[in-house]
Formats: C-alpha cells, sequence, structure tokens
C-alpha cells in the first residue's frame, strides 16, 4: 500500500471514530427523553437497537411525548417518513460496499447519515469502504451504550422536562440540519415546513404538523423550485 493510500485509509478511520464518539453524545438524550414519552428502559434500547436510525427515533418519541399512546399512528408515520432518505443513501452506498447478502444485510443497518458522509467525504474506493464501515459500526456501539446510559439516568431523574432534556429532540434536529443549509432550496424547505409545522400545531393532534410539513418537501421536490434561481448554489 503506497503512502497515499495509507494515509487515506488512516484519515478515513480518524475521521470515523471521530464522528462516531460525537454522534453517540445524542443517545443520552435519546434514552432520557424515550423514558419521558412513556417507554421503559427496554424499549428504549430495543428501539435504538432495531430502528437505528436518529432522527426517526427523535420523531417517534418526540411525538409521543406531546401526545402519548394517542399519538402512536402519527409517532410511526412521522419516523417512517424520516427513514425514506435511508433508502436513497443505500442506492448511493451499494457500489462502494459491495460484497455478498450478508454483508449487504448488515450494510442496510448501518447505512444512516453519518456513514454515508464520511464514506462519501473520501478520495479512494477503499477509504470509502473503511470510513463507511468505521463510522457504522461506532456509530451503532456508541449509540446503544449511551441510549442505555440515557434511560437509567431519566428514569432516575423522573420527569426529565425539568431539566430542559425535554428539548432534546429540536435540539438534534437542528443539529442535523443547519450543516445542510447550504443552498437556496434547502433553506426554502425548511423554512416553509417550519412555518407549517408551527402554525398547525396549535389546531391538530400531535405528528400530524410534521408530516403535513413533509408535504413542503414534496412539492418544492416535485416542481424543482428554486434549484436553479440565482445563487442556489453556495
Amino acid at each position: 500500500m503506497s503512502n497515499d493510500r495509507a494515509s487515506a485509509q488512516q484519515s478515513a478511520l480518524r475521521q470515523g471514530l471521530a464522528v462516531g464518539a460525537a454522534t453517540a453524545a445524542y443517545g443520552v438524550s435519546f434514552g432520557a427523553l424515550a423514558v419521558a414519552s412513556g417507554l421503559d428502559i427496554w424499549q428504549t434500547c430495543v428501539l435504538s437497537l432495531l430502528m437505528f436510525t436518529g432522527g426517526s427515533q427523535f420523531a417517534l418519541v418526540g411525538v409521543l411525548a406531546s401526545g402519548g399512546a394517542s399519538a402512536g399512528g402519527a409517532a410511526i408515520a412521522s419516523a417512517a417518513l424520516l427513514g425514506v432518505r435511508n433508502t436513497a443513501y443505500g442506492m448511493r452506498m451499494k457500489p462502494v460496499v459491495g460484497g455478498g447478502p450478508l454483508k449487504n444485510v448488515a450494510a442496510a443497518w448501518l447505512t444512516i447519515d453519518e456513514s454515508t458522509a464520511v464514506s462519501l467525504a473520501q478520495t479512494d474506493a477503499a477509504s470509502r469502504r473503511t470510513g463507511f464501515w468505521v463510522t457504522g459500526i461506532a456509530v451503532f456501539v456508541g449509540w446503544n451504550l449511551t441510549t442505555l446510559i440515557g434511560a437509567l439516568i431519566g428514569d432516575v431523574l423522573g420527569d426529565t422536562r425539568a431539566y430542559g432534556l425535554d428539548a432534546a429532540a429540536a435540539a438534534a434536529f437542528l443539529a442535523l440540519l443547519w450543516p445542510r443549509l447550504t443552498r437556496l432550496q434547502p433553506v426554502a424547505v425548511a423554512c416553509g415546513s417550519a412555518i407549517v409545522a408551527a402554525s398547525l400545531t396549535p389546531v391538530l393532534a400531535p405528528g400530524l404538523p410534521v408530516i403535513l410539513a413533509a408535504v413542503v418537501a414534496v412539492i418544492v421536490g416535485v416542481f424543482n423550485w428554486f434549484s436553479h434561481a440565482k445563487g442556489a448554489e453556495s
């Protein structure tokens, strides 16, 4: 292996571990918020183990926290809408990962925002694979460990709203969204969706405003508004 390729592999390894450590911190907030929304510690941990997509998990427990068991359908729909993006990631990552059926199943489990972003940031095929697997595994292990810690802490603390942990979902979404607002079209979608959700929240059941806000993104995407507007590219 040449020095350049070895350096690229080491860079992918460092980036993957760093992203894994940073992302794991969200797990504490998720665990505490999930317990506050009515899930027990076991249900919270199983959710992180099987669902393993932070945005969808926060959406699910956030809606449950607002509306309780009666909002279950809306919570599931909100989580599913956010999870659809992983399908697009999977199509992009398939040629990067390669391998047989078992490897593809494992890769599908680890195809998330972070593993996709780190992989595609690399300069060659080998380092892209390294970035994907290292990031995915690091996030998976860290996220599940910190979910357990957060659930235990939340169970001990009781009402997590007294500590401001009920705002964790919104803070996590903002942290994920902010780096992507580099072009006019994503900014327009974010602003339009926020206006729709905020205006409908007082009059609709929990979860429904989020689902309807997604219509903004669909409409903008279908008609491709703002994509060719002056200043659309940063």
